[in-house]
């Protein structure tokens, strides 16, 4: 089983810069891709960038150029960045971790319990 806690949520002005981390415990594969998914109401569940253990990353168009995703595997952790945050950016953040892969797609995928993110003035 996997447990993953996000920090790091929080409200931020138009423009300015937050950093939401997660960290992951419990029993998984060192092969895996963490990465941060989002939500706001009334919408679906989107991928926000994601990065896996070797290090490949990938963004949503929307965030590309203002957000970072990072990680640091000997820690099991994982960043997400936020520069030049928009309004739009408004969601609850969730923390996900892909593992267990067979024919190069996961078969087990884990969530945190989301931290709330506002862009507003």
């Amino acid at each position: 089983q996997v447990q993953l806690v996000e920090s790091g949520g929080g409200l931020v002005q138009p423009g300015g810069s937050l950093r939401l981390s997660c960290a992951a415990s419990g029993s998984f594969s060192n092969i895996n891709t963490m990465g941060w998914y989002r939500q706001a109401p009334g919408k679906q569940r989107e991928l926000v960038a994601s990065i896996t253990s070797g290090g490949i990353t990938k963004y949503a168009d929307s965030v590309k150029e203002r957000f970072t995703i990072s990680r640091d595997s000997a820690k099991h952790t994982v960043s997400l960045q936020m520069n030049s945050v928009k309004p739009e950016d408004t969601a609850v953040y969730y923390c996900c971790l892909q593992d267990l892969y067979i024919n190069f797609k996961p078969t087990r995928t884990s969530w945190g319990q989301g931290t709330q993110v506002t862009v507003s003035s």
